[in-house]
């Protein structure tokens, strides 16, 4: 048995593709491994709190010496990081905004990357404490950016490797719907490669 966690980013109710192909994905997962518990996390619909100068305050002081505000504060950011150490499948909807992830996205990482606790720092360099897990992230965006001219203006997949491997986790899979904004036809080819490289994950 697995523990799965899967987090949307889309503002998006309807008409995201990273929330449908990253459905599609969990819905096979849950029939071919029915003894899987999977934890969703919505982050548009119950977005997490953006990072203040409290909640910094919070984080570098020792739990035993929190007062009780700096307690109740870092609450959302202890259950996060427990729903990640728990989890051995992390599948992530991120859509592209302005080349980059959403905001949403960008707090809950805020909220998981904790000095002495996902990652600390040793006498060879920072060192993550987030290991041994397998990462999905389902991505769309209306250009064109793992190739070509565009290339240059993905700051999602090269954000989330990075901020993601900084706290120890390195096997991350993009499974990315791209050119979207190209019409109908576009949007169909897309999802079809999405489907196909869902069923080739699926079955590896």
């Amino acid at each position: 048995m697995a523990n799965v966690l899967y987090i949307n980013s889309s503002v998006r109710s309807s008409g995201s593709l990273s929330r449908q192909l990253s459905a599609e994905f969990i819905a096979k997962w849950r029939a071919a491994n029915p003894g899987d518990s999977i934890v969703e996390r919505d982050l548009a619909a119950q977005p997490v709190p953006h990072l203040s100068e409290e909640m910094m305050g919070a984080f570098f002081t020792a739990p035993e010496q929190r007062n009780a505000a700096q307690a109740a504060v870092v609450k959302t950011s202890d259950a996060l990081v427990a729903e990640l150490f728990a989890a051995d499948v992390i599948v992530i909807g991120a859509p592209m905004y302005n080349f980059s992830i959403s905001s949403t996205l960008k707090a809950w990482i805020d909220h998981i990357a904790r000095a002495g606790l996902t990652f600390k720092y040793t006498e060879n360099g920072p060192l993550g404490l987030v290991q041994g897990k397998k990462v999905y992230v389902f991505t769309a965006s209306g250009g064109v950016y793992s190739e070509g001219p565009g290339s240059g203006f993905d700051f999602l997949s090269t954000y989330l490797r990075a901020a993601l491997g900084f706290l120890g986790m390195s096997d991350i899979r993009f499974i990315q719907a791209e050119g979207v904004a190209g019409g109908e036809q576009a949007v169909a080819d897309t999802v079809a490669k999405g489907r196909q490289t869902i069923e080739q994950l699926l079955a590896a």
